[in-house]
């Protein structure tokens, strides 16, 4: 099985970028919402940890942001609790498509959280500042401050370039992405097969 996982900034495009290789993807972000909607257990960790703004099943995000707004590090409790669920849960993708050509990681915190292997093919997203700014405040969740939480949480740039075997340029019309995504795995398929 090939891994590839996507990085880049937040509004790089990665998740649009992920669903063009047309592979099994795990996004973390839909994983997070599913598991704030559904994991009892979780909620009642994070009520136990913040229960002055934790209150509600499902959670919700407005509680989650109220709770990192007032307290930064809150965002570390939040994480703590809910990034151990996300690994479990990727573990069992990773079991449920072992078999699989190609399955794509979509993780914003891929290499923070350790969750990358030697072996994993890691492609770098960027795109021009004033197209990430447009893509996030489109987010019904936009927020300066949060922004500014998760962005100090997330290994400088530069280093998470460095580390990527691909640099894919999100700049271009979908229809072009499509092609460009294609021949990249195309490329990933034949150098992992010739070796």
């Amino acid at each position: 099985m090939i891994r590839i996982g996507v990085i880049g900034s937040i509004g790089s495009g990665k998740s649009f970028i992920s669903k063009l290789f047309n592979c099994p993807v795990f996004n973390a972000d839909a994983e997070v919402k599913y598991i704030y909607r559904n994991n009892k257990k979780c909620y009642q960790k994070l009520k136990k940890k913040i229960p002055n703004i934790i209150k509600s099943f499902p959670i919700s995000k407005k509680e989650l942001i109220k709770a990192i707004n007032e307290d930064g590090k809150n965002l570390k409790k939040i994480s703590s609790i809910v990034h151990p669920l996300v690994r479990e849960r990727m573990q069992t993708f990773l079991k449920k498509n072992k078999k699989r050509k190609i399955i794509v990681l979509d993780i914003p915190l891929l290499i923070e959280n350790n969750l990358h292997d030697k072996d994993d093919i890691l492609i770098f997203i960027q795109s021009d500042k004033k197209k990430i700014l447009n893509r996030l405040k489109k987010r019904s969740t936009y927020n300066k401050k949060i922004l500014k939480n998760l962005e100090e949480n997330q290994l400088n740039l530069l280093k998470k370039r460095k580390l990527a075997k691909y640099i894919v340029d999100n700049n271009f019309s979908q229809n072009i992405m499509k092609k460009k995504i294609n021949i990249l795995k195309n490329k990933i398929l034949y150098e992992r097969s010739s070796t």
